[in-house]
Order: C-alpha cells, then structure tokens, then sequence
C-alpha cells in the first residue's frame, strides 16, 4: 500500500466564514503530526484541471491569522459541471480526465474537499474516477447537508441575521412599520427559523411549510392590535409566492437565482393590512466577515479529524458532527440532495410555541386529538 506523503485540500461552492480555519486545521494537522506535504488548490476544482495547474504549497508558518479571516484565500467556484463543462465556443465538454492528470501532476496521495453537498457530490465523483482518495468536510450556511448538525459558516450567518433584526427593530417601533428581512438558504429554511428564534420575529416563512398571506397578514394585524407599533417578518429566498411560482432574478448569462420573495411580500402585507412596509434583502453580507467563535471551533475540529481519516485511509467518508462530536459519514449517504427543514422540527414547535406565524399548522385528526 502506498505511503501517504502529499495531500491536496480545497475549497469549492459557495463562500462562507470558517474556511481558513479549516485550511489552518487541515495544514497543520497534516504537516505537525504526520510529517506530510500540502498543496491549496485554488479556485476549486478548476484549480486542478487548469494548465498551468493552480496551486501553492501550505504550511503552518504562512497561514499566519487565517483563523480570523473569512472567505477563502484559496478562492473557490460554484459555476461549471467538470462533467459537462461549458466552453467558449458554446460547446461543453467532459473535463474530468484534466483533473485527474492534474491530481497526478501534483502527487497527491488524497484531497481534503470543504464543500456543501453539490461540491461532495461532484468531486467524490471526480476523485473516484481519478482513483483519488477524498475526505470530505462540510461547510455551508445554509446547514443543509445530510450527516451533520452542524457545517461550517452556518452559526456565523445566523449572527449575522440576528445582528440585522436587532438593528431593524428599533427603526420599526420608530416608524411604526413591518420590516421584511429576506434571508439567504436556497430550498432550506434553517438559517430563517433560526434566526428567526432569535431575533424576536413575528412570522417566519420557509421553503417546507405552506402559507397563506391572510395567515401572514393576520398575525400582523394581531400584533398590531395589541398595541405594539410594529412588526417583523424574515422569509426565506426559497419561500414560494402564493400562486405557487418562486420569485427569481437573472444574472449574467440568463442564469436564474432566487431573490425576491421579500418584495413580493412587502406588497402584499401593505395591501391586506394597511401598515407601512420595508424590505430589507440582506444578501452576500450573510457569507463573509469574521467567523464566530462556534465557526472557529468546528472548522479546527473538522479540519484535523479529516486529517485523520486520511491517515487511517477511512476516504470517500465526511466528517460530520453528530452527538457533541465528530464522525465520520460515508459519501452515499451524504450526496442525496440538500437536507430540509423538518416541517416537525424543534425550532418549528419552538417558535409557534412564541407565538411565531411559520406557516399554516398540519390539520389535527380528531383521533389522534382524543389520543385515540
């Protein structure tokens, strides 16, 4: 069995907070303890696939205050299928075999991929068509991949949310309006109902539970009945309109993204309530700044036990944290698709149980109401 001397770590999808800290954790751990080699590739994938190949070689002394710094010095990407991957010329092509080569290039005896569970799904295969051994680790803020509680970047971007209703209230209660704030998650409502617990909102919509806009207006009208002068109201990009359609906007080459659910709402409140509305689209701010303390500690945590599975040649696992600790998730059950909010789910029950209009509550059956 071949020694491992030389491993890759990168980065790939979307930014967050925490990923140094898991570049720091993965370097130092690989190089302090086992004496390895270690290459950042840059710009993901790409980084692989690219000639000249896109790299640079780690090590504990120049990761100097990584730990603090958000984003991703690596860089990274979230366009493009190496599978099916657009051209210039209009044509797409399977790119797979460069990255492959590129892995052989450089020697790499394993790749350490922090990704969401698009990234895992795309790279595992990359790296079992290389013959590459790959260990996962999950970051996202959207917290939406199986096999883990928590992923990196995600209790950062739910400060940041909280942080915002906390400075939005006070200029609601002054104007005597509802605030919207749409939030970030794609088809996920955890970073909304969250940060919903903890900003003190009044109604939370999510992707998973239906709604109705007489159910959202009537809370408002509730709470403005009983004396209080305003309002707040956070909903998820991924929430549907009423008439069922997802609200979306174009970017450069006519891609799609979701984005704008908050304005579709702010009229629709207004209209059916009489109150003043705002909305407020909080966007990339959710991804970067410094990472918080619980970031720093799961990327270190991460970072170093992925390091370890590699050494104990444990690949085409992930790294999840399950129980107050770190285990290791095989691939296949990690790469079936974004991880929803449980319509039943504790926060749920928590924020109704406030008072929080989340959506229309499942009709009881009188028999299960009589514990029948």
């Amino acid at each position: 069995m071949r020694e491992i001397k030389t491993i890759g770590v990168m980065t790939s999808g979307g930014d967050c907070a925490g990923l140094n800290a898991v570049i720091r954790a993965v370097t130092t751990a690989a190089v302090e303890r086992y004496g390895w080699k270690v290459y950042g590739i840059q710009d993901g994938s790409m980084g692989l696939i690219s000639r000249p190949l896109r790299f640079q070689e780690l090590s504990p002394a120049n990761l100097g205050n990584t730990l603090r710094e958000g984003g991703t010095f690596l860089g990274t990407t979230n366009k493009g299928d190496p599978f099916n991957f657009p051209m210039p010329d209009g044509s797409f092509k399977d790119l797979s075999g460069d990255f492959a080569e590129g892995a052989r290039m450089l020697g790499l005896d394993a790749l350490v991929v922090v990704g969401g569970d698009g990234s895992m799904r795309i790279l595992s295969r990359l790296c079992q068509q290389a013959g590459l051994g790959m260990v996962g680790v999950p970051k996202t803020i959207d917290n939406d991949v199986h096999g883990t509680e928590y992923a990196v970047g995600f209790a950062t971007s739910i400060n940041v949310v909280t942080e915002a209703l906390d400075r939005l209230q006070p200029t609601a209660a002054s104007h005597h309006r509802v605030m919207i704030l749409e939030v970030m998650g794609r088809d996920a409502g955890h970073i909304a109902i969250n940060a919903g617990i903890a900003g003190g909102a009044d109604v939370v919509l999510v992707p998973e539970i239906p709604y109705t806009l007489d159910g959202v207006a009537g809370k408002i009208r509730s709470v403005l009945a009983r004396g209080r002068t305003h309002a707040l109201v956070v909903v998820a990009e991924g929430v549907k309109t009423a008439e069922g359609t997802n609200a979306t906007i174009s970017h450069v080459g006519g891609e799609q993204r979701y984005g704008g659910i908050g304005h579709y709402l702010t009229q629709k409140i207004a209209d059916l309530t009489g109150a003043e509305t705002r909305v407020t689209i909080l966007g990339h701010v959710q991804r970067g700044g410094t990472p918080s303390t619980r970031d720093r500690i799961l990327a270190s945590a991460f970072g170093t036990h992925a390091v370890d599975l590699v050494a104990e040649r444990r690949f085409h696992h992930m790294v999840g944290w399950q129980n107050r600790g770190v285990v290791a998730v095989p691939l296949e059950k990690v790469t079936i698709g974004a991880c929803s909010l449980d319509p039943n789910d504790t926060l749920v029950r928590t924020a109704r149980a406030l008072g929080m209009y989340v959506g229309e509550e499942p009709a009881v059956d009188a028999g299960d109401s009589a514990g029948l």
